[in-house]
């Protein structure tokens, strides 16, 4: 009998079924890079105004810049070699700020800027400032023209001035004591009223970083100093604390604490003396938590040498609750809604620096796990969020 050809054997269930997985899954993965590609390029888009400032060891390209009044953006390149800062200045007012830019990263700034003339700081604060040109525009005349009337914010904004008086005086107080322990050569008792003084100043920290060469002399860490710790323009608290806690010695630092006292009892002169727009009364204590959510929370860089970050955290909150609180009657009348989220807002962050209380105040920084300080972040920024919406409320936005 001639040979008969052996019939093929079709291909089991099982196969078919994987080929047309693999097909629906090929078709779904181009999908989803078609939707990655246009969603990227809508990002680029949505960025395409931005304005980039690339900071350098010693310069910041461009050093130059004019833009549109309104809301601009920035983002900052850090090309140098350790953590920097960027802001905006109007006069000796710090307008916007980016704090501790890591090396390699960017940060991008968002800032709602009235036409002028500002300076531009660009890293160590021995560099050459820049220049920022904003010109007027249609809205910006509009925006100028619709202010709201002040009458209403009379109230609140000298409430706060009583404030920051009040609070400007517990510092000094602070710091003469502190100041006398070193001098009395007590290392142990120096390094316990670094605490309390530090914590005062945070009090009005929103407010004093708006005065930037002074913020500079108290406040400034060694990372924006040419020669960090050994410096000799490094001063104010972190040139204490370190002495006191890493290097643990009081050696050459009288003339530090004395200089420090000068500047805090300088501090509450110009506090005093500096009017504070209802525009920025919500919007310095937005950027101070923002700024506690997005670096000092999760890196521990404030009190790097003390590790005594809680009690500065809780200081910021302190001055938060209080613009709630001295704002809540315009609230009341105007934007009750927001009322409800602000104050769980408060509470929530509240609760999370509470849960790290002991004996003699809150517990190192550095006993806090990654999560943790992930938490005290996320509802740090969360009241940054909440505060965020009560300008617009109050007819201040696009001032």
């Amino acid at each position: 009998m001639p040979n008969q050809a052996t019939p093929q054997a079709s291909p089991p269930r099982a196969l078919r079924w994987a080929v047309a997985g693999s097909v629906i899954v090929m078709i779904a993965a181009g999908g989803l890079f078609y939707y990655a590609s246009k969603m990227a390029a809508a990002k680029r888009q949505s960025n395409h105004d931005e304005v980039l400032v690339t900071i350098h060891p010693h310069s910041c390209e461009p050093n130059a810049l004019t833009v549109p009044a309104g809301r601009a953006s920035f983002r900052i390149v850090n090309r140098s070699d350790r953590a920097v800062e960027w802001e905006i200045l109007d006069g000796v007012l710090v307008v916007e700020e980016r704090e501790n830019i890591a090396p390699g990263l960017s940060q991008v700034i968002n800032a709602n800027l009235l036409p002028g003339d500002y300076a531009i700081t660009c890293g160590l604060l021995s560099n050459p400032r820049g220049t920022l040109h904003v010109t007027p525009t249609a809205a910006s005349d509009a925006a100028a023209k619709a202010k709201p009337s002040m009458v209403a914010f009379v109230g609140p904004l000298s409430e706060f001035r009583v404030y920051l008086s009040s609070q400007s005086t517990a510092l000094i107080k602070a710091v003469t004591a502190l100041e006398q322990a070193i001098e009395a050569g007590d290392l142990s008792q120096a390094q316990a009223l670094y605490v309390p003084a530090r914590t005062a100043y945070q009090r009005i920290a929103p407010a004093a970083q708006r005065l930037a060469e002074l913020d500079n002399t108290i406040n400034a860490r060694a990372d924006y100093f040419e020669k960090r710790e050994q410096d000799p323009g490094f001063s104010g608290f972190h040139r204490l604390e370190y002495a006191l806690f890493q290097q643990r010695t009081l050696d050459g630092l009288t003339p530090v604490a004395q200089r420090l006292l000068t500047d805090v009892t300088t501090l509450k002169q110009q506090l005093l003396a500096q009017s504070l727009p209802p525009e920025q009364l919500v919007s310095i204590v937005v950027r101070n938590l923002n700024n506690l959510g997005d670096v000092r929370a999760s890196s521990g860089e404030e009190e790097r040498y003390s590790h005594t970050d809680l009690n500065g955290f809780v200081g910021n909150l302190d001055a938060a609750r209080k613009v709630v609180d001295l704002l809540r009657p315009l609230l009341t009348k105007s934007a009750a809604d927001l009322l409800p989220p602000l104050d769980s807002a408060v509470a929530s962050l509240d609760a999370e620096l509470n849960g790290f209380k002991v004996e003699n105040g809150y517990a190192s920084y550095d006993s806090v796990s990654a999560e943790q300080r992930k938490q005290i972040a996320d509802k740090a920024k969360a009241l940054a969020d909440a505060l965020d919406g009560i300008d617009p409320a109050l007819g201040l936005s696009g001032l």
